[in-house]
């Protein structure tokens, strides 16, 4: 068996990069303009859970994270960028997101991992860690 041309390797990672590609721009675009209110909400969310992210203020914090949503978005929807560098990319973002749903109050029922109404939109993120991991391995086997 003779080693498959490249594009082959681009066209079975397509479903997995538009899906999720798609995904982090509406999240990151609709992050770029969002106004005060919102920038505190999901600062303070996201400082309660990782102390070293309350030394940004909110304005700040906002913009970078939906500036890091888009690059993420860039690297999925690009098929120049390596299925590894995006698949990185990806799942250390859903290890940031499933590390608020895991230790932030009110997320999980208890003494389990099902997730609550108010958890539910942060528990969805393990579809993103295994995204992120196929395409790492992907990226990883075409590299051998």
């Amino acid at each position: 068996m003779g080693r498959r041309p490249a594009w082959h390797s681009v066209a079975r990672q397509l479903p997995l990069r538009l899906s999720a590609g798609a995904f982090f721009l509406n999240s990151g675009l609709a992050k770029r303009g969002a106004d005060e209110g919102t920038a505190d909400g999901l600062h303070q969310f996201a400082s309660g859970t990782y102390p070293a992210l309350g030394k940004y203020d909110s304005g700040q914090f906002v913009r970078v994270l939906s500036a890091s949503e888009i690059a993420i978005a860039g690297a999925l929807l690009l098929p120049v960028v390596p299925a590894a560098v995006a698949g990185t990319a990806v799942t250390a973002f859903s290890v940031g997101t499933l590390g608020l749903y895991l230790r932030t109050p009110g997320m999980r029922q208890d003494g389990s991992l099902r997730p609550t109404e108010q958890g539910l939109s942060l528990a969805k993120d393990v579809w993103i860690l295994g995204i992120g991991l196929s395409l790492m391995a992907e990226g990883l086997r075409r590299r051998r």
